[in-house]
């Protein structure tokens, strides 16, 4: 599960109630991962990872860390962002004693949110030694311009998280109050690499049905 419910999230409507519960549950899915060698990194996400306790968190990593050709893992989580107190040194003792290089990757869409002891969060598991990304969604009227989208850039790398993705908006019920044209995307990407260094530029993409990865969002040729 989640510890929110983005309104603007595609799975919006999963039904999380029906996951395996159990680590022997997901036995079939490290069976099938076990037996599919070009498999180099496993990524956590969706519901998010952190939901569970350090012990169950345990478990799962450590039989992820135990298939032979797995080098990374990566976890995808909102819970630095939404829920700061999950991030302990407990947590990140877990994380960094791992055989794998992990990888966080949070999901903050405006600046307002990191503050505090979200800011406080962040920074703990970078000095950690973990590699932290952020990945947002472009939405109207919250983050739809380019101002909006340098102070979160900004933001993320003054707390030493690196900018990775701004997506375009997945369309699903219930979310088209929240579209943004692409047409605005791409130049609100072009006003931030003129303001901002390379790496403080998000990649903005779009989930294609049926592609194998992110689709970058390309400028139209005129």
């Amino acid at each position: 599960a989640c510890a929110v419910h983005c309104r603007y999230c595609f799975r919006r409507q999963y039904p999380y109630s029906e996951e395996p519960r159990r680590l022997e549950d997901w036995e079939p899915a490290m069976a099938e991962i076990e037996s599919s060698p070009e498999i180099h990194e496993v990524i956590l996400s969706g519901g998010d990872p952190l939901v569970l306790n350090d012990h169950r968190l345990a478990q799962l990593c450590q039989r992820i860390s135990r298939i032979p050709h797995i080098t990374r893992l990566r976890i995808h989580t909102r819970l630095p962002i939404v829920l700061p107190s999950r991030i302990t040194t407990e947590l990140c003792s877990l994380l960094t004693s791992l055989p794998l290089q992990v990888l966080v990757v949070v999901h903050a869409n405006h600046a307002a949110e990191i503050r505090n002891d979200c800011l406080a969060a962040l920074q703990q598991l970078v000095r950690a030694g973990l590699p932290v990304l952020n990945q947002a969604v472009l939405l109207r009227n919250i983050n739809d311009t380019a101002d909006a989208q340098e102070q979160l850039s900004l933001s993320l790398v003054n707390a030493g998280v690196m900018p990775y993705y701004l997506h375009q908006l997945d369309r699903v019920a219930g979310t088209q109050h929240f579209e943004v044209p692409q047409s605005v995307g791409q130049q609100i990407i072009s006003a931030l690499q003129a303001r901002l260094p390379g790496y403080a530029v998000p990649r903005y993409v779009q989930e294609i049905p049926g592609a194998t990865g992110k689709t970058p969002v390309l400028h139209e040729r005129t």
